[in-house]
């Protein structure tokens, strides 16, 4: 028994040694490619080049095949890889092939938007439970999640064994959040607020800001030559 969990132990250290030294560019495409995959696999596609899958994402194949290198071998010279085959494996690497149940601090607009999003569910992030500082929004039920108050976020997040803390409240709200999910053992962070979050390095956050997202969007317009209107 020892020497088995000893090797489970081992295994874990490998993949964590492994992510360290992916750079993060190249991490952040997995998606890109799960996703691509996945499409694939549903319209019947049983192989896919290297080619094939870069230019669905506007990359170079010499670009698909340096960041699956960092993960080890993939795919067979002339064939390509087969897509649910690495379908699966990338999904093994990124940690998606279990559930992570999360929980969601804050019920309004964006809490909502949250709840009501399916896409959650089916890739295996699912809201467990939801809890609020309003006394309005106490009590309510959204998307089928009856909201809790806050005070019960340690109790709340131990009997559903939430791994991921969404937070979707007023910024100034945020740090103060952020401090309760790291006490009680969340162990990622996803933050919808401008805020920058001060927790532990050991504790992920991945920050989602639209009003950011959408200013870039205004500068690559801004940026691109007007028409010759001569």
């Amino acid at each position: 028994m020892q020497s088995m969990v000893a090797r489970a132990h081992c295994r874990t250290l490998g993949r964590m040694s492994i992510r360290s030294r992916v750079p993060r560019p190249a991490a952040r495409r997995l998606s890109l490619y799960l996703r691509e995959l996945m499409l694939r696999a549903r319209d019947g596609s049983a192989t896919i080049s290297s080619r094939q899958l870069g230019d669905a994402l506007g990359l170079t194949d010499a670009q698909v095949r340096k960041d699956l290198a960092h993960f080890g071998q993939f795919g067979q010279p002339g064939v390509g890889y087969r897509c649910i085959d690495l379908l699966e494996r990338l999904r093994t690497i990124m940690g998606v092939d279990r559930p992570w149940p999360c929980v969601l601090v804050g019920a309004g607009n964006i809490g909502r938007a949250l709840l009501a999003y399916r896409p959650f569910v089916h890739g295996g992030f699912e809201i467990k439970a939801v809890f609020e500082r309003s006394r309005e929004l106490v009590g309510t039920t959204i998307a089928g999640r009856k909201v809790r108050p806050i005070e019960d976020l340690a109790r709340g997040v131990a009997a559903v064994n939430a791994e991921i803390g969404i937070v979707a409240v007023p910024a100034e709200a945020a740090p103060a959040i952020a401090a309760m999910l790291v006490g009680v053992r969340i162990r990622g962070i996803l933050n919808f607020t401008p805020c920058r979050l001060d927790v532990p390095p050991s504790i992920p956050v991945r920050n989602v800001d639209v009003s950011v997202a959408l200013e870039q969007l205004a500068f690559d317009i801004s940026s691109m030559a007007a028409p010759d209107e001569s």
